[in-house]
């Protein structure tokens, strides 16, 4: 919700403001989207989360937490824009349902893994599944761990050969992900982490962060190596680099996919769900969906 990292993903976006006296209680950030006359309110590619955003006032009751939450997106709601098609993932911890299914969206639940990072080193090792542990304890025995921008394409290479061999395609450029390095790194808000063995590259990890928060961006592996030792101690690596830098959580940016989701859940973090928003009144964009299935 960084306006540098809206300006960075979205041609053009906008906010909605809910006030309460001269204090702000909330804001949700969205892009204004049109594509073939459809207005369109969705996540920019690479951007996992987006809004709203409450701001709890210090001296709010827990029993009137909820109320204030809901007051405040329901504020934010009414200075949407009108469009025809959602597909709005929100940030973990939103529970509004009912107030989304008034408006006839869709909520759809997907999950990430927090971890929250108060602990030692130590209590954090421990809470991780046994393997995981000793994983990390070879994988420091034989393999580098440095940072550096310039292995960018190599984590793209990565990925798209990963999904090649699935008979896919990576849905965003090199030239995208290349514009977002360079945001993130104008804004010292980025690490890429290099793992190698004997002087070869075995997976990449790209780490990016706010005040509070760090989050696993993005990775990539030799699909030709046996890399997942290198994998385990890159996320290693980057959740102690949270830890120094302050941040309080680091967010896995779980998925739904059986075999990612059982790697992140064995780093001990907590699950979480967030809400997807979901509508389509277009004709023309159910057309288009059914075109390109």
């Amino acid at each position: 919700m960084q306006p540098w990292w809206l300006d960075t993903v979205c041609a053009n976006w906008d906010v909605a403001v809910a006030m309460k006296g001269e204090q702000i209680t909330g804001a949700w950030a969205y892009p204004l989207e049109r594509k073939i006359g459809v207005a369109l309110l969705r996540n920019p590619m690479l951007t996992p989360y987006l809004g709203p955003h409450v701001f709890y006032p210090n001296d709010v009751k827990e029993s009137n937490l909820d109320s204030f939450e809901h007051e405040t997106v329901a504020e934010l709601m009414k200075q949407l824009p009108e469009a025809e098609v959602w597909h709005l993932a929100l940030q973990p911890g939103m529970k509004q349902v009912g107030l989304f299914k008034k408006y006839k969206l869709k909520p759809e639940v997907q999950q990430t893994f927090l971890l929250e990072l108060g602990e030692d080193e130590k209590t954090l090792l421990a809470n991780m599944k046994d393997t995981t542990r000793r994983n990390i304890r070879m994988a420091e025995k034989e393999i580098e761990v440095t940072s550096s921008t310039e292995y960018l394409k190599d984590l793209y290479n990565f990925q798209r050969n990963t999904l090649v061999k699935k008979g896919q395609s990576l849905p965003y450029s090199f030239k995208y992900i290349r514009k977002i390095m360079d945001a993130c790194v104008a804004n010292n808000a980025t690490a890429l982490w290099v793992a190698k063995s004997a002087g070869k590259i075995q997976a990449i990890v790209w780490q990016v962060w706010d005040d509070h928060c760090s989050y696993y961006f993005m990775g990539g592996q030799d699909q030709e190596a046996n890399s997942y030792k290198a994998m385990t101690l890159l996320l290693w690596h980057t959740i102690k680099e949270a830890k120094k830098r302050g941040h309080s959580t680091f967010d896995l940016e779980g998925s739904m996919d059986e075999g990612v989701e059982r790697f992140f859940r064995n780093f001990g973090g907590d699950r979480a769900l967030y809400i997807v928003l979901h509508k389509n009144d277009s004709i023309l964009w159910k057309m288009k969906k059914m075109i390109l299935k």
